[in-house]
């Protein structure tokens, strides 16, 4: 009935609409072919025919009004509403994310980070470091980027890399062991986190307990992405928390 992030099915959503849609119409036709049409053709239309000029006068002040209304509308709920939504150049870009990213409405749904190209996914995860409040936060994937996707600092300035794997399955061992020979070595992380979109294989998991790597699957992934910090998801101590 509901999707992994909550959501209803959009075909049992479609069927309830269309049921609610025809219940509505059928009300409305038996009510506009009665009482309305009686009071167009007979009510209304006699008062029209007597009062002309005052008529004319009532219905440009009416529609005036609805013309005032609806820019009022347009202008208070316009401003009042923000969605995020990451272009092209923000997928692309290596700068830090913005600071004026209200860290309390920053979410992703797992379809969103689904349907993203490989750089959107790793922006996406660097503003999620952003929103939790870490440092230097810097999306550096790419050609050559020998296993580091994102770099950030956290409050006890510890050097965090993470390599992001948007795979339609799970990620093998062969990638864990390639992330676990620079992550510390290379770039001398102090916690390697590698997240994969759609989990890892039994022998990546059992790899990277073997050589204390951090490994953030789908489950952990939806946390994060729904607004759970990220040492609370994966379950990292803090000195600062």
């Amino acid at each position: 009935m509901f999707d992994e992030d909550g959501s209803l099915d959009p075909l049992l959503k479609f069927l309830l609409y269309a049921v609610l849609a025809l219940a509505i119409g059928k009300m409305a036709w038996e009510w506009l072919t009665d009482d309305v049409s009686r009071w167009i053709t007979v009510d209304l239309w006699g008062i029209i025919s007597d009062h002309p000029w005052w008529t004319g006068f009532i219905a440009v002040g009416a529609l005036g009004t609805l013309i005032v209304l609806a820019k009022l509308l347009a202008f208070l709920f316009g401003a009042g509403t923000y969605a995020y939504v990451a272009s092209d150049e923000d997928c692309t870009s290596t700068a830090a994310p913005s600071e004026a990213v209200d860290p309390d409405v920053l979410t992703f749904k797992m379809k969103q980070l689904a349907a993203m190209s490989a750089t959107g996914f790793e922006q996406a995860c660097a503003e999620l470091l952003a929103r939790d409040g870490f440092r230097n936060t810097r999306r550096v994937g790419g050609a050559g980027d020998l296993g580091v996707d994102v770099s950030a600092r956290d409050h006890d300035d510890r050097l965090l890399i993470l390599q992001c794997k948007q795979y339609k399955a799970p990620v093998g061992s062969g990638h864990v062991q390639t992330f676990n020979g620079t992550a510390r070595l290379h770039h001398g992380a102090d916690v390697p986190i590698m997240i994969g979109l759609n989990g890892f294989t039994q022998p990546a998991l059992d790899f990277a307990a073997h050589h204390d790597l951090i490994l953030m699957g789908r489950p952990e992934l939806k946390r994060w992405a729904h607004g759970q910090h990220l040492y609370e998801v994966l379950g990292i101590p803090s000195t600062t928390q």
